[in-house]
């Protein structure tokens, strides 16, 4: 990683990971491709097409943060949710004492109308099975910029609508059409920051993203936090950090 300048709490003011993002090989496959980033990050010399065969995916293609991090499980790693998805999540239920599966179990009993809803619970279900931790914490700068000082690259299930600011999509092509359409959500990878210029280093698998012609590129801190937390309209809004157990972050975030 590259660090460029230190304030007086010893903290850099500019940080950039070591990571390589190969493009999305169709318009669903963006979650996938970022989870194989992360795992080449970490060392793990694993073909896309391997990633993808094996996420599990939604009826009308893509997918969600929590099939992203069950992968990670079965394969060895460790992974950590932070998430901001008050349609699957009562923030009550992340106290102490509280069984998040079993309010899970008992939420997905009385919502059975929700298709969606019953398919995502699924996965969040299998995730805490295999060991993996929920979180619940304010989503803020501090937050984003000490996971990254840890090393610990960031795969954010977001609304590329308000990130880009773009026109909403229509259609089974996902054509733009500011009348008809409908948010579009996505998935990138946060590898870095710049404290004087309050951004964010976006590795980015969407070729065909706005803001430079490679697969990164720097926007304003706000602005991505404002698209993580639309990331609900999708049905996503998360934080999710895949690492080695050697990895492991502190519970101090």
């Amino acid at each position: 990683m590259t660090f460029l300048g230190e304030n007086r709490f010893m903290h850099p003011i500019t940080l950039r990971l070591p990571l390589t993002m190969l493009p999305q090989p169709d318009e669903t496959t963006c979650g996938p491709t970022c989870l194989q980033a992360v795992y080449n990050y970490w060392g793990t010399d694993v073909p896309l097409a391997d990633v993808i065969a094996r996420t599990r995916k939604l009826e009308h293609g893509g997918t969600f943060a929590i099939f992203l991090a069950c992968d990670a499980l079965r394969q060895g790693y460790q992974a950590t949710l932070y998430t901001y998805n008050l349609t699957v999540f009562d923030p009550t239920w992340f106290v102490p004492g509280v069984d998040i599966a079993e309010r899970l179990q008992r939420q997905q009993g009385e919502k059975k109308q929700d298709a969606r809803l019953q398919r995502v619970t699924e996965g969040y279900l299998e995730f805490l099975r295999l060991g993996g931790r929920l979180r619940l914490t304010d989503l803020s700068r501090p937050l984003i910029r000490g996971l990254l000082r840890r090393n610990l690259p960031i795969i954010t299930g977001l609304s590329s609508t308000y990130l880009y600011r773009a026109a909403r999509e229509y259609g089974p092509d996902d054509l733009p059409d500011d009348i008809r359409g409908l948010p579009a959500g996505h998935f990138v990878v946060l590898a870095g920051y710049d404290r004087k210029k309050r951004s964010v280093l976006v590795a980015d698998p969407y070729w065909r993203h706005p803001y430079s012609p490679s697969h990164e590129y720097w926007v304003n801190i706000d602005r991505l936090i404002g698209a993580v937390l639309l990331g609900i309209v999708t049905h996503d809004a998360n934080l999710l950090l895949v690492y080695p157990p050697r990895a492991a972050p502190r519970d101090d975030l």
